[in-house]
């Protein structure tokens, strides 16, 4: 997919706006938002280009109650924020409280001065797309809902299939947006295309980044070494055990060359909540690195030392639907990235150029990619490197995306 290609569905006729141009977009979310994972800093991208210039969007944000809550966040750019919290109580708590979100959501704005006027478009995550919080935003605040599809889940991703809960709700919310909502946002073409055969217009949106927060990359000279990272958390989607299997291919004396960080997980949770078989970490001469959780700041400074940031995923189902977020955030560390194809990568990484494209996902492409990166010299990577930050401001940067965001967003008409 290229740049272009970006609205699908039917071309609508719509009807003239009954609310003032000034009217601003309302996202809620149940994030540890802004800055807490993934899911937030799509959100909080999303939100600084849905307002039209000149505006601020509003984001109602139900902080979850499993997560610290590290304190109110000042100055957001583009963004005024309310934070909604459940302090304490039991799952029959937390459970009342995601059934009132709503009602709960509408009296956060009455205390905070918030006509509902003001309001001129509900955007909704499609994991918070219920029809308790669609009926009750739509009709109380009287302004059109927009779902934002940032995956589509697979069974295959879950032990239990169509017995995990949490698949079962994102089918529903998915069924529910195709039937009540005449707008949306998908993060990739082949999800953009599923939702346009429903008949939703929908506009197709890369993860984006900010690439002021990004820092000038600095990693050491290759000759000291070969620095890869992997930052996520793997689960069933990324293939951390091919990663690490394609190292552990190379000649030892390559292997004493290179290097793998891995953060996000421990090497005990690596055992539990990815692929990677431990005992495989035995026979690894490289240097193998596992940081656990570790914050923003920090995965940022990883990533500008890093010569490749890794991403190995499976063909089609989830991987098809889904945008790695991590790619974005590589790419505009002026990071390049080692991976194979996947969902719209194809159109944004280019072997040779933003990174190296692995043949297939199997350990001997890994293998023969991060050869191929054993025999770069300095001014080849700092090359790939530069088109690396390019190709970040010009298709993920924040401010690229803001005028067709917003636009899409607060036109009128819709279901």
């Amino acid at each position: 997919m290229n740049d272009q290609t970006l609205v699908r569905g039917p071309a609508q006729h719509h009807r003239p706006a009954t609310r003032s141009r000034q009217a601003r977009p309302l996202l809620v979310g149940a994030y540890a938002f802004p800055y807490g994972d993934a899911t937030s800093n799509r959100l909080r991208q999303l939100a600084r280009s849905a307002a039209p210039e000149g505006l601020r969007t509003l984001v109602v944000n139900d902080w979850p109650g499993e997560v610290p809550y590290p304190g109110e966040v000042t100055d957001l750019a583009g963004i005024d924020l309310i934070t909604m919290r459940i302090r304490g109580g039991n799952r029959l708590t937390r459970m009342a409280a995601r059934l009132a979100r709503p009602v709960r959501v509408l009296r956060a704005l009455q205390r905070h001065g918030v006509d509902r006027d003001e309001i001129g478009v509900v955007l909704l995550p499609m994991a918070l797309m219920t029809l308790g919080n669609w009926a009750v935003l739509r009709l109380v605040l009287r302004a059109p809902v927009v779902v934002d599809a940032s995956e589509r889940h697979d069974r295959h991703q879950f032990a239990h299939g169509w017995l995990t809960p949490y698949f079962v709700r994102h089918r529903w919310s998915t069924f529910l947006a195709t039937r009540l909502v005449g707008r949306a946002t998908a993060v990739t073409g082949a999800l953009a295309d599923h939702l346009a055969g429903y008949g939703l217009d929908v506009l197709v949106v890369p993860p984006q980044v900010d690439c002021a927060e990004f820092r000038p990359p600095r990693p050491p000279s290759l000759a000291a070494g070969l620095r890869l990272l992997y930052a996520g958390t793997p689960g069933r989607k990324d293939m951390l055990d091919v990663i690490v299997r394609g190292i552990s291919r190379l000649d030892p004396q390559e292997q004493r060359r290179v290097s793998l960080t891995i953060a996000g997980i421990t090497r005990e949770q690596a055992a539990t909540g990815s692929d990677l078989d431990p005992a495989l970490l035995d026979e690894v001469v490289a240097e193998v690195t596992f940081l656990g959780r570790v914050p923003r700041d920090t995965v940022l400074t990883l990533l500008g030392g890093a010569h490749f940031s890794m991403l190995v995923r499976p063909t089609g189902g989830y991987a098809a639907h889904g945008f790695p977020s991590k790619v974005p955030e590589s790419l505009a560390a002026g990071c390049p990235v080692l991976l194979n194809h996947t969902s719209d990568l194809a159109g944004y990484v280019r072997d040779g150029v933003e990174g190296l494209v692995l043949d297939g996902n199997g350990p001997d492409d890994v293998r023969r990619g991060i050869e191929r990166a054993l025999c770069l010299r300095d001014e080849q990577w700092a090359t790939m490197s530069r088109a690396a930050l390019s190709r970040a401001r010009e298709s993920f940067d924040q401010r690229a995306w803001q005028a067709r965001i917003s636009a899409f967003l607060t036109a009128p008409g819709g279901r």
